[in-house]
């Protein structure tokens, strides 16, 4: 008997396992068969990741809502797509994105390669969207220490969220609330220590 598994993957900065899961109740994949890692995609040593692979069988179905979940990046992402229908031959549905579904494939070969198409692009777009975050928390980590703010252990409450929550605050595309969000701090706080950096760049 085959059966559908489902898998969820939330990052400390995204906290949206609700979404993932409501997603995967309405393809029938039972709240006992769903597998949750609360961690980074940084790498695969992930417990419940690495329980499923060893309950997968051949014929079972992985369903996940987005292609980012199998990965972090392009390799890994064509890498465990690759493990989970070459190696385990059990079948992948990504609900974001219908067409990457293996069950439907059945030597259909122009099937197949608009799978593969699809996959490998996604997989990039993945990717480069991660390394635009990084890049921009760069960006206002530069800004900040361009603007004299100091960085230190001490200060646990200020970190390179923090720094980025205030570049996109001042830009304007976050409010001082959805800022405050975004750096892992409640409003008070936020509001507070901004004030405080403000007050020493006037000084």
């Amino acid at each position: 008997m085959c059966n559908n598994y489902g898998y969820v993957r939330v990052s400390t900065k995204e906290q949206n396992e609700a979404r993932q899961m409501i997603a995967l109740a309405n393809i029938d994949v039972e709240l006992t068969e769903i597998f949750m890692d609360k961690q980074s995609g940084k790498d695969f040593d992930r417990p419940a990741y690495k329980r499923l692979m060893r309950k997968l069988k051949k014929g079972d179905l992985v369903v996940v809502k987005s292609i980012d979940r199998l990965g972090r990046d392009y390799d890994e992402i064509l890498e465990q797509w690759k493990y989970i229908t070459k190696v385990k031959k059990a079948d992948i549905l990504v609900i974001d994105m219908p067409l990457l579904d293996t069950r439907a494939q059945n030597n259909d070969l122009m099937r197949t390669f608009l799978i593969d198409l699809v996959l490998q692009i996604l997989s990039y777009v993945a990717q480069f969207e991660r390394e635009a975050i990084h890049q921009r928390q760069a960006e206002g980590i530069e800004a900040a220490k361009s603007r004299g703010v100091k960085f230190g252990r001490k200060r646990k409450d200020v970190t390179e969220e923090f720094f980025e929550a205030v570049q996109r605050y001042e830009s304007g595309e976050f409010s001082l609330r959805k800022a405050a969000k975004f750096a892992k701090l409640a409003y008070t706080t936020f509001r507070r220590k901004y004030i405080e950096e403000e007050e020493k760049n006037i000084a």
